[in-house]
């Protein structure tokens, strides 16, 4: 993602996790970690708007951590439909937090697509040591079974998702009364608008400066 970036390997429940880390140039205000969208359609660390999302939360002097699940680049193991690859996020976050360096610091939970739905459901079994924040763009809620978030997550959908239908992300909130920040006519890559996701991630995150 920058020239900074440091790329290493992680014990995880299926061998091997590949994960992408940038840290800012000050010592970091906490730890963001970011889901990449579906591994069986080409989703990985790498992914733009994964790689957005970790740019918005160093330019707030948080680190950020990108990892592959099972099966992707350098990361072992095979698809798991799902549950393998909340396993890998459960055990990126236990890692990455256990290090000296983020051990005292809080955390924040991102997904994108299929990885939103895999962010919130780690939030939901982290239970009582949960994240400061979620951030989920163009979360997975017609396929998946998202989990119920806290009234404080970012939610960010294209009005013209082809992949997800916004439709589906709000019905999915509304019980929760939970807003959504619908970017118009944009699809489900926000192609042509990842500049403007990143300012909007960094807008609707500014209170993680203070932390």
């Amino acid at each position: 993602m920058t020239p900074r970036t440091v790329r290493e390997q992680i014990a995880g429940p299926a061998g091997r996790i590949e994960c992408a880390i940038d840290r800012p140039a000050r010592a970091p205000r906490g730890l963001a970690i970011a889901c990449h969208p579906h591994p069986q359609f080409g989703g990985t660390l790498d992914n733009k708007v994964v790689q957005t999302i970790a740019r918005a939360c160093l330019e707030l002097g948080w680190a950020s951590v990108r990892f592959n699940f099972r099966g992707v680049g350098h990361s072992e193991g095979v698809w798991d439909e799902g549950r393998g690859e909340i396993d890998d996020a459960l055990a990126v976050v236990a890692a990455w937090r256990g290090r000296e360096e983020f051990a005292e610091l809080p955390f924040l939970l991102a997904g994108f697509s299929f990885g939103g739905y895999v962010a919130a459901e780690v939030a939901r079994q982290l239970g009582a040591d949960p994240p400061r924040r979620i951030v989920l763009v163009g979360p997975s809620t017609e396929k998946q079974q998202v989990a119920v978030v806290p009234a404080d997550t970012l939610v960010i959908h294209g009005e013209s998702d082809d992949v997800v239908p916004l439709a589906a992300t709000l019905a999915w909130a509304r019980p929760q009364n939970l807003p959504v920040i619908v970017f118009p006519g944009v699809g489900h890559f926000f192609h042509g608008q990842i500049a403007l996701l990143k300012k909007v991630i960094v807008r609707e995150l500014h209170d993680l400066v203070a932390v």
